[in-house]
């Protein structure tokens, strides 16, 4: 079968990849990629994508999927994670919902209670109109990056 994408490492692309799987450096991923792409080598072994991917325990796609990024995207983009370009889910505090949130935490609290708790400072910012609701874990992870 003749392939749309043609994988031709370089021998310093080929010894990044043996380094990766001979250290285990990085992620199982990563070096499951690596030895992809030294079996998919026109200039080495040229294994068929159905044999690479029974070999490494993956589908035909994953294969046919890192030789076209490869191709077309380059090397170090093969190699690496592809990155995600936005996020799942928007986060809910921008910079002035988590400064509005840090001096709530830093303020006294609400009468009648000895300290802030999560649920407390969710239920202030939601009577703020900061955030239309907000969770606890939300609040409790977002004290916890600003430190």
């Amino acid at each position: 079968m003749n392939k749309k994408y043609i994988v031709r490492l370089s021998e310093e692309e080929r010894q990044t990849c043996r380094d990766v799987i001979k250290k285990l450096t990085g992620t199982s991923q990563k070096v499951r990629r690596a030895q992809i792409l030294l079996k998919a080598d026109a200039d080495g072994p040229a294994w068929t994508d159905e044999k690479i991917a029974d070999a490494f325990n993956c589908r035909v796609q994953t294969v046919e999927n890192i030789r076209k990024r490869l191709v077309t995207e380059g090397f170090e983009r093969a190699f690496e994670r592809k990155k995600r370009e936005t996020p799942p889910t928007p986060p809910l505090l921008d910079g002035k919902g988590e400064a509005k949130l840090i001096s709530m935490r830093l303020g006294n609290p609400p009468a009648g209670y000895g300290k802030w708790t999560l649920r407390l400072l969710a239920d202030e910012l939601v009577a703020l109109e900061v955030v239309d609701s907000i969770s606890r874990e939300t609040v409790r992870k977002t004290l916890k990056k600003t430190g």
